[in-house]
């Protein structure tokens, strides 16, 4: 079992910048993959980025390209979500989750994670 928490979401102006954070419970955060995903009201949760379990590999949306970075930190059992260059488009919930089977470009879809936390709010003002 893996809790998930998010932090650092917030109201930023368009060209700013927030680094999100998922701390994981549990000893065995190293053995999952992570991703994030944001989501509007009303719309299907889309994939932002994600990584394999030793880190490394990264897979990132068309969308962010560029502007977002994931990274982990295996030690302090957290995953983090750089975003730069924000645009009012990004606004979303965003949510961490983990994946205890799947790795590559699996990692884009929703239904190969396992767990996930309760989201951080993202609003991004013109």
């Amino acid at each position: 079992q893996v809790q998930l928490v998010e932090s650092g979401g917030g109201l930023v102006q368009a060209g700013g910048s927030l680094r999100l954070s998922c701390a994981a419970s549990g000893r065995t955060f190293s053995s999952y993959a992570m991703g994030w995903f944001r989501q509007l009201p009303g719309k299907e949760r889309d994939f932002v980025a994600a990584m394999r379990r030793s880190g490394g590999s990264t897979y990132v949306a068309d969308s962010v390209k560029g502007r977002f970075t994931i990274s982990r930190d295996n030690a302090n059992n957290t995953v983090y979500l750089q975003m730069n260059t924000l645009k009012r488009e990004d606004t979303a919930v965003y949510y961490c989750a983990a994946s205890s089977l799947y790795s590559g470009p699996l990692l884009r879809d929703t239904r190969r994670y396992d767990y996930w936390g309760q989201g951080t709010q993202v609003t991004v003002s013109s």
